[in-house]
């Protein structure tokens, strides 16, 4: 499809330690599909655990940040941008926004990979769903997730129904656990991430499911697109199917971010 129009904001880079390529490759793709800007916004060093498979360390921080700065000043045809994905931690959030503050960001995702101590996303750890209540299971993490939208840390927030990736879902309505959620994210002003990485995972859907992104539409939560690209072939992947989601909803623009300020600029025809 056409993709003259779109970004791709969530890009990884090797620094995270499950990503590969060099970033140049990543915009190189970029440039072959005509996005008008990428984003990398590789993990944020987790504060909690030490564990060089899921995020960059603190000391490599300042050296991701001046790559993408400087692969920014060097390439034309696309805009790239300067993000970062950072877990919302209970407990590790001060810190985190003391160590964001010492970067100029163009913006700030957030996301929701743990559920008290639990790496509920890890392949590694995909036992864990065993003999749950899954409803109490949803319903914890979309009170988290509220609680990352109104952190004041955020711009976007990330693969936002992350927990139906390996295909867990609580039976009946999950709709009165979104509610709540969303009219916390819609009052905090943030925009939602519509992601296309739930399409190669078991669950096979994007991130978020259509109803939930019409709960999204409902309350006028501004959305922006990403790959959540590991290697440099994943950059725009299933984009036709997500502008399809967005107008089937009632999308007409997408956000567009810069020095952590937002703009909408429309979904293009």
């Amino acid at each position: 499809m056409e993709t003259s129009g779109l970004v791709d904001y969530h890009l990884h880079t090797p620094r995270c330690g499950h990503a590969v390529g060099d970033p140049e490759e990543y915009v190189d793709r970029a440039l072959r599909l005509g996005l008008s800007e990428v984003g990398f916004s590789d993990h944020f060093p987790l504060l909690h655990l030490r564990d060089p498979t899921l995020s960059m360390s603190l000391e490599e921080l300042p050296h991701y940040v001046e790559e993408v700065n400087r692969l920014a000043g060097s390439v034309s045809g696309v805009r790239v941008r300067l993000g970062i994905e950072v877990d919302y931690i209970p407990g590790y959030m001060k810190r985190t926004a003391e160590i964001l503050s010492a970067y100029a960001f163009d913006y700030v995702m957030g996301s929701v990979h743990f559920l008290d101590g639990w790496g509920f996303d890890d392949s590694r750890y995909v036992e864990g769903y065993r003999g749950r209540d899954l409803y109490a299971l949803w319903a914890r993490y979309f009170q988290v997730l509220g609680d990352a939208a109104e952190s004041g840390l955020f711009d976007v927030l990330a693969h936002p129904d992350l927990i139906k990736k390996f295909g867990y879902r609580p039976p009946g309505d999950v709709t009165p656990l979104y509610e709540p959620c969303l009219d916390r994210v819609a009052a905090a002003g943030l925009a939602v991430e519509v992601s296309t990485a739930g399409l190669s995972k078991p669950v096979g859907e994007i991130y978020p499911g259509e109803e939930f992104l019409r709960l999204c539409r409902r309350r006028e939560i501004p959305v922006t697109l990403g790959s959540d690209a590991h290697s440099p072939e994943e950059v725009g992947r299933f984009y036709g199917a997500a502008v399809e989601l967005l107008r089937r909803v009632g999308y007409t623009e997408i956000a567009f971010f810069e020095r952590r300020r937002m703009r909408l600029a429309p979904l293009p025809a």
